[in-house]
């Protein structure tokens, strides 16, 4: 059975400073930024060309979370 994998989530600081270093910095595409209410974000970015591969942006909730 082919198996792949899809989404990997990412830790960052911020969602806004994740998309900086990622779309900015590395020349990921930002695939979608959708307000999930409460501060959250559904943040994906992914390499240019990736077929169906894709990181998830994610903010810590609280410090356990940051470290």
């Amino acid at each position: 059975m082919a198996q792949q994998l899809n989404l990997v989530t990412i830790v960052v600081p911020n969602y806004d400073d994740g998309i900086a270093f990622y779309c900015g910095d590395l020349g990921f595409d930002l695939l979608e930024d959708t307000d999930r209410g409460g501060g959250k974000r559904w943040v994906r970015v992914a390499p240019p060309g990736s077929v169906g591969a894709s990181l998830l942006l994610a903010q810590p909730a609280n410090p356990d979370q940051d470290r």
